[in-house]
């Protein structure tokens, strides 16, 4: 089976000015940002789900806000590839082969080791996000650059609420 940088991405009549070929490229950074981004929406929900201890009163409810933050994104993410004439490739088979985010330790049920599990997921993403802005500012497609840094200020926040939590 051939991998998304491997197909042939076909593109579709798009609203974009921007060329196909960079169009084509946009979308297949767009679906790499949405595999991490819906990998990491299932580990968030996995801690929310198993999380105990004396932080969960204000853990429980802040992960589910992570949680829910992530998947409009996500929403928004895939829509902008198929707006711009590709594919949003999500199943969780192809999540699974494609995410760049460590595995997460479905074990694990300790409050605080929740917090430090999603921050340094929570970090990964935030690289590869940054990643895709870089060439979305290269090819200069200002749209997908604010959808990227809309998610960067988000979820750098929520990465300080989790590093902040580990501290004192």
């Amino acid at each position: 089976m051939k991998t998304q940088n491997e197909r042939k991405t076909v593109m579709y009549r798009s609203p974009s000015p921007l060329p196909e070929k960079t169009r084509s490229a946009i979308v297949d950074s767009l679906n790499a940002r949405l595999a991490d981004g819906l990998d990491l929406h299932s580990q968030i929900k996995v801690a929310h789900w198993n999380i105990k201890g004396p932080q969960f009163a204000a853990l429980h409810p802040l992960f589910e806000t992570f949680a829910v933050s992530l998947a409009n994104h996500n929403d928004s993410i895939a829509e902008r590839a198929v707006t711009l004439g590709g594919k949003a490739y999500g199943t969780s088979r192809h999540v699974g082969k494609a995410s760049r985010l460590p595995e997460y330790p479905q074990e694990t049920t300790r409050d605080l080791e929740h917090v430090k599990l999603l921050a340094e997921r929570i970090e990964v993403y935030l690289e590869g996000l940054r990643d895709s802005r870089k060439l979305f500012v290269e090819v200069d497609d200002a749209d997908s650059e604010d959808l990227a840094t809309g998610i960067i200020v988000e979820f750098e926040k929520h990465a300080w609420f989790l590093r902040a939590s580990l501290e004192g």
